[in-house]
């Protein structure tokens, strides 16, 4: 895999080994160019693996990054992944519903990559309205099936837009003005 823009442009990025299912390059470049100028924004990608999505998001300016993957055999990989970034970037292995409910603060992105056959997809996305960890006017990102088609407000989100790539849908939601 590849970094597709930004000031790592190129760099290439190891995949883990495991269960994964590293986001094509198209829909990583596509969803970057939709978001436009994220400079000093902050970015939580769940479900990270790689971290690729997270360090697409530092590349092209984000400042402060959180990537947290449930899988511990993962780590290693995930750490060497960010090793060479300057800058606010952690990785956190737990659970990503437990990092939900343990987080203070708020992101301006959240990234949402479960599983395809994971089956509380909007589950995830109430526990984030619940958690207050979207930031006033901050959106989440649902990578996800065809199949999975979500509604169109869940849990104080809006659908703000919906792309298809090939056989996943990108789902984004933007928190609704409370």
């Amino acid at each position: 895999m590849r970094i597709t823009g930004g000031q790592y442009k190129n760099r290439k990025i190891i995949c883990p080994k495991g269960i994964i299912r590293p986001s094509m390059d198209r829909m990583r470049e596509s969803m970057f160019s939709i978001l436009g100028n994220i400079s000093g924004c902050s970015f939580l990608d769940l479900f990270s693996g790689s971290g690729i999505i997270g360090i697409e998001a530092v590349s092209r300016g984000a400042s402060k990054i959180v990537l947290v993957e449930g899988d511990r055999g993962k780590k290693a990989v995930l750490l060497k992944n960010i090793s060479f970034i300057e800058g606010d970037i952690k990785a956190v292995i737990m659970p990503a519903e437990r990092f939900i409910n343990t987080l203070s603060g708020t992101f301006d992105y959240i990234f949402l990559d479960p599983p395809f056959a994971y089956k509380k997809k909007e589950r995830l996305i109430a526990l984030i309205g619940k958690s207050g960890a979207a930031a006033g006017g901050g959106i989440v990102l649902m990578h996800h099936p065809k199949q999975d088609l979500l509604e169109e407000e869940l849990y104080g989100f809006q659908l703000i837009d919906r792309r298809k790539y090939g056989g996943s849908i990108l789902s984004m939601y933007q928190l609704i003005d409370q």
